[in-house]
């Protein structure tokens, strides 16, 4: 353990990995908000189709998301021509395209925690407000996201312990740079393939440690929640 601690490189994949999922979580709570609202409330056929596109990355492997996401953020691909028009560079092996590989990947684990919240709450909550003469607005923010807050602090566990253990997509789009893209699943590999089977041991059992406590207070949140209804 004191050999992880005194290894720069391990810290800084760390702190890169610990940032990149606290800015996906963050990120992802706020867009997942109104899509999640709007697959829980219509019932078109649009949504069905809107639906399965989001939980796509749920069963698509990552490399073949971290592929498509590499041409797509490379300087011939669609989203890498538009950073070059504004003058910027390619995101391919950059943060932020680690970032916006991760939003993508972890977005079913935000929306689908979300989606089942609202559509929890049924349409009392929202008749109630509007005889209240509670705007739209009014109703969302102060009845619909205080009665969704299990809901959010399972996506919000859910979407910081996926994308910290992401693996494929980060590999793709980041390959494994150190103190830019390299990030603790990446450093496990690197370990492995040098044949460091201590270093990569005390890296995989910190996420091993950590995955388990993560599934415990899920557990325990919804244990909570059960108990409130009762």
């Amino acid at each position: 353990m004191q050999d992880l601690f005194s290894d720069t490189p391990a810290l800084e994949a760390i702190g890169l990995s610990l940032q990149l999922a606290s800015m996906t979580t963050v990120l992802l709570l706020i867009l997942a908000t109104p899509l999640s609202w709007w697959l829980s409330r219509k019932h078109t056929w649009a949504r069905t189709g809107i639906g399965a596109l989001v939980a796509l990355p749920i069963v698509l492997p990552p490399s073949v998301l971290g592929f498509y996401l590499l041409l797509a953020l490379g300087p011939k691909g669609p989203i890498g021509e538009l950073t070059q028009l504004i003058g910027l560079e390619s995101l391919n092996f950059t943060f932020a395209g680690l970032l916006i590989g991760s939003l993508i990947y972890s977005l079913p684990f935000a929306v689908q925690p979300l989606q089942n919240a609202f559509e929890a709450l049924g349409t009392r909550p929202l008749e109630v407000a509007a005889t209240l003469r509670a705007s739209p607005m009014d109703t969302f923010f102060h009845v619909v996201l205080p009665l969704a807050k299990p809901g959010y602090m399972t996506a919000g566990v859910m979407v910081f312990a996926h994308t910290l253990g992401e693996f494929g997509v980060v590999l793709m789009i980041g390959g494994n740079i150190p103190g830019k893209t390299q990030v603790i699943s990446t450093k496990i590999y690197g370990h492995v393939e040098a044949m460091e089977y201590a270093q990569a041991h005390w890296l995989a059992a910190m996420m091993l440690i950590f995955s388990f406590f993560a599934l415990l207070a899920l557990a325990r949140l919804k244990t909570k929640v059960q108990a409130q209804h009762d």
